[in-house]
């Protein structure tokens, strides 16, 4: 397979992998990794993780969404935590690097297109997500309670009501409180109902105010 059976087998996807490759080409698995090194080194293929790879810019005709990017690269998985947050715009910042979560071990993964993050999280508490399209893609992420549950669980200590406030949360028009209160059931965790009380308290002294 030279470079030209590489650009129109994949152009048209965002990324692929070596399973993809063998099955489309019939060519040998370790051809293939000899000819995608060589191309990884000419800066035509990018690394995503092992295996896994997209074109670089130039060559591809999909443009790659990270955020589909973190759903695919370890799955099961969806977003959740600090990229969710800064998404539905619950914190002020925007964060780098994309948050998931996900039943299996975790891990990190960087590479030219971004940092991703995977907590776990136990098999009961993986619910509450949903689809999105972002940047025209759709993408498995938290709903906005969930987000919230998520990380003050994966948080170790308490979540009072000063490390709450620290938190700068805004936007509290956007939950739902019969939601919030119903996922955090789901864990049974007096530390998280305890979190849920004093961030409710916040939210009703917050200008945009948190219905009851």
């Amino acid at each position: 397979m030279n470079f030209d059976r590489l650009v129109s087998l994949v152009s048209e996807v965002s990324w692929f992998d070596l399973p993809m490759l063998t099955q489309l080409t019939g060519e040998e698995k370790r051809a293939i990794i000899g000819q995608l090194h060589r191309w990884t080194k000419a800066e035509k293929v990018i690394p995503l993780r092992r295996s896994m790879y997209t074109l670089a810019e130039r060559y591809r005709r999909k443009r790659l969404s990270p955020a589909a990017l973190a759903n695919a690269l370890y799955t099961p998985s969806y977003l959740s935590t600090l990229w969710a947050l800064g998404f539905y715009g619950l914190i002020p910042e925007k964060v780098a690097t994309y948050t998931s979560v996900t039943t299996r071990v975790p891990r990190r993964f960087s590479n030219q297109v971004g940092s991703f993050r995977y907590f776990n999280l136990k098999q009961d508490y993986f619910f509450g997500y949903e689809l999105k399209t972002v940047d025209g893609r759709p993408i498995m992420i938290a709903n906005p309670e969930k987000a919230l549950l998520d990380h003050w669980h994966l948080n170790s200590g308490e979540w009072n009501y000063n490390r709450l406030n620290g938190m700068r949360y805004q936007r509290f028009d956007l939950l739902d409180t019969k939601r919030l209160r119903s996922h955090a059931d789901r864990f049974n965790s007096p530390r998280l109902h305890r979190a849920l009380d004093s961030f409710l308290r916040l939210g009703l002294e917050d200008d945009e105010g948190i219905e009851i």
